[in-house]
């Protein structure tokens, strides 16, 4: 038997807590009820005492003990010694009518109880603590709710049980194997547990006397005996472990002697006779099934019948996990000595059970807004004021950790399965946003809207708000889940140019090549660009995931602008062609045609966003300029009696009207706009000598104009040979040599690639020796 020391005469095990000025104690009134608990679950004869059990001195043991109910009434009335005032019957339906015959005064257990709890006041107030101890017959309900408030009043001072503790006396002799168990499952714990002790020192003895011979039968029965007595007891412990937190009041006292059981059975763990696993171990486990339980307990709703069943069975949870530990720190803590640490077992208990429970929850979990709702709750509500740093639950959880015990990879496999969710949530938006451009804008052919003049559809907006709104509220679960849901939603949206361009050029290529068909195109090359800047935002996040949408988004831009530019093209070709003409000197209608259909241009480009309405409009000018320039080069016409002068005139007019078109769309091509005055000039001079003179703009201008170009212009002007040709072409000829005349920037080509036809009737007249610089 294993006692340990009082400190400085004091009880060890007092309670510390403050006495009110009436002094009364909440836990002691508690204990009373316990006490008479146990009188009433005792199987022990109070009219006699077991032939095994040594006579005791007790003072409470000195009045006649009442007759032992008779067999053949195990509902008769006993007399407890314990009632002063009021004699009052007690039932004992649990007990064994052959049981009669042993046990001990139930005063005797309740001295047997303040001497292990030391439930006491100071030692010079003795007297008072038994008076204190002694049951009372029960008063009115105004006198419970006086106890019950005093309770209240106390709990704030209440300390936790002291670590050291005093054994009871040990029986020299125990009860027998049935009665032990009878006791154990009537929870008469302590009287059951020093039995056990008596029962174990007996076997320990004996052990020792045959240590050098075969142990006899009667040893190894006695040896199983122990072993399924202590495994009830431990059962029955851990049965009021599990329900301690459910029904507090009713295992307070229980839970006091439970502590002192595994504290003494830790002790003594090296003994011959006990369990071989710790105690303390199985009161752990005892606690996380009683956790278990009760979040098993917490009301969930089937998917079918609530639409938001997670997330109300997640805030039930919360509730349910504070309402507890709240009571573990208010009521269960005094039960047991500071070495439990009861708090700190319950929060990690928590911890784990709930960690399993999310496990088996997730398993359920299909929608992406229940994922959210669970990694929510994880990775932030659990830890926030709501739960685990609830202010109720200060300061104790100051030195706790809250974070949920998780299983490995858990964690990142729900990450995963919700931005798997959130990439499948954005495939089925963007493809209804090409279902509703298909249903209210290509099946009605119906204009697209103008803002700010501007040109554009409203789906980059409606993207651009669902990927904000993915990442907003991935953000407040945690910066890296913003971050690989923003991954996921760009990944996606990368395939969406193409898959849309598939859809518009099925549905719309009948309207080509009508001004509705350019105006879509124009309206998505607008919007695509407009969705990439909003998407460029993210680029510091996902670099890699913008710069392939920004690679796809350039390739359809670069698509829908050729389709218009070849379309343009295919538009103007047949006025162009017959350019400088006799048709062209004489009739209007073509340059009227071309000119209708460039200002038709303009307007569109005026409704183009700046950064490709200058890239759009330079690659048509040019375009244009080498078409019109072109045609003087092709030979079809040359003038003669002077009309070369009228064709001088009209060029010059024509150019200035494209000139002024293309300014209006931006053109960066400003270096074209000379073209057209340089050659009206050369073309319209009266005086042959005089076109030397206005060779060194245009060589100055294009340095990549050459003598078959200037020959081409010298034709169409009507001066096909002579010496005044001759000297013409030997002046372009000194004007190229000269250095200044390359200073123009060699990317600015217009004569390079222009197709010139050859007419030999050009050449009949000329020396060999004209033909060394042709190509110059």
């Amino acid at each position: 038997m294993s006692e340990m020391m009082d400190k400085s005469g004091e009880n060890p095990f007092e309670d510390n807590v403050s006495v009110k000025s009436n002094g009364k104690l909440g836990v002691v009134n508690s204990l009373r009820r316990s006490i008479r608990r146990v009188a009433e679950k005792s199987p022990i004869s109070i009219g006699g005492k077991d032939p095994k059990t040594p006579k005791q001195d007790d003072e409470s043991a000195s009045s006649p003990p009442p007759p032992s109910p008779s067999p053949s009434s195990p509902s008769s009335p006993v007399t407890s010694p314990l009632k002063n005032d009021k004699q009052k019957p007690l039932f004992r339906s649990k007990t064994d009518p052959n049981m009669s015959k042993f046990g001990d005064s139930i005063m005797k257990k309740g001295e047997q109880i303040r001497r292990s709890l030391r439930l006491t006041k100071k030692d010079n107030d003795k007297s008072s603590k038994q008076e204190a101890l002694l049951p009372v017959s029960e008063g009115s309900m105004e006198e419970e709710k006086e106890e019950k408030v005093e309770e209240e009043e106390l709990m704030e001072e209440m300390e936790e049980m002291d670590e050291m503790y005093e054994l009871p006396e040990i029986p020299n002799t125990p009860l027998s194997v049935m009665q032990i168990n009878n006791l154990i499952e009537m929870e008469v714990l302590e009287e059951a547990h020093l039995n056990l002790l008596s029962m174990r020192k007996e076997f320990q003895q004996e052990q020792q006397q045959h240590a050098d011979d075969d142990s006899p039968m009667e040893l190894a029965k006695k040896e199983k005996d122990l072993s399924l007595l202590y495994g009830n007891l431990r059962k029955k412990m851990g049965q009021l472990v599990r329900d301690s937190n459910s029904l507090p009041s009713r295992n307070k006292a229980l839970l006091v002697l439970v502590a002192r059981i595994i504290q003494e059975e830790e002790k003594r763990a090296e003994e011959p006779g006990g369990l071989p696993d710790s105690w303390m171990e199985a009161w752990r486990e005892a606690v996380d099934e009683g956790v278990k339980a009760k979040v098993e307990r917490v009301h969930l709703e089937k998917r079918e019948q609530n639409d938001s069943w997670l997330a109300v069975h997640l805030g039930h949870l919360g509730k349910a996990i504070v309402d507890d530990l709240e009571n573990v720190k208010k009521e269960l803590r005094w039960s047991y000595p500071p070495s439990f640490k009861v708090f700190s077992t319950y929060v990690r208990s928590y911890h784990r059970v709930v960690g399993q429970h999310l496990k088996k929850l997730e398993v359920e979990v299909t929608e992406q807004k229940d994922l959210y709702a669970l990694l929510y709750w994880i990775l932030n509500r659990y830890k926030s004021d709501k739960i685990m740093g609830s202010l109720s639950l200060q300061p104790d959880m100051q030195a706790e950790n809250s974070d949920l015990q998780l299983e490995d990879e858990f964690l990142k496999q729900l990450k995963e399965k919700y931005c798997r969710k959130v990439k499948e949530g954005m495939r089925s938006s963007l493809d209804r946003i090409i279902e509703l451009e298909d249903e209210e804008v290509w099946s009605e052919s119906k204009a697209l809207i103008k803002e700010e003049n501007i040109l554009k559809s409203p789906f980059p907006m409606d993207i651009w708000t669902n990927i904000k709104s993915n990442a907003v509220n991935s953000g407040k679960v945690e910066a890296q889940l913003e971050v690989k849901v923003l991954s996921s939603c760009l990944e996606e949206l990368k395939h969406f140019p193409s898959r849309f361009e598939s859809e518009f050029r099925r549905r719309c290529s009948a309207l080509r090549p009508q001004p509705l068909w350019t105006e879509y195109h124009i309206a998505y090359i607008n919007s695509f660009t407009c969705l990439q800047e909003h998407m460029e935002g993210y680029e510091a996040s996902c670099p890699g995931e913008v710069e392939g949408l920004k690679k796809e988004v350039k390739g359809l831009v670069v698509r829908l602008m050729e389709v218009l530019e070849e379309q343009f093209k295919e538009d103007v070709k047949p006025y162009l062609r017959r350019m400088m003409t006799r048709k062209w000197l004489n009739d209007d209608d073509d340059f009227k045609h071309l000119y209708s259909r460039t200002n038709q241009l303009s307007q569109h480009c005026g409704l183009m966003t700046p950064p490709h309405v200058q890239g759009f409009a330079g690659r048509l000018h040019l375009h244009v300029v080498k078409q019109y320039i072109g045609q003087l080069m092709m030979n079809n016409y040359s003038c003669k009696n002077r009309k070369h002068e009228k064709a001088a005139a009209k060029i010059r007019q024509q150019w200035n009207q494209l000139r002024d078109l293309f300014e209006e769309m931006e053109s960066p091509h400003e270096w074209l706009h000379a073209v057209g005055d340089d050659l009206s000039n050369i073309i319209g001079q009266k005086s042959k000598m005089d076109i030397q003179n206005h060779l060194q703009p245009l060589v100055k201008h294009y340095p990549d104009f050459s003598k078959k170009h200037l020959v081409a212009v010298l034709y169409f002007r009507g001066l096909m040979r002579g010496r005044e040709h001759q000297q013409i072409l030997q002046k372009l000829s000194a004007l190229k040599k000269e250095p200044n005349t390359s200073g123009s920037d060699r990317n600015q080509v217009l004569f390079g690639d222009m197709q010139v036809t050859v007419n030999t009737d050009c050449f009949s007249n000329l020396p060999f020796s004209c033909f060394s610089f042709w190509d110059n």
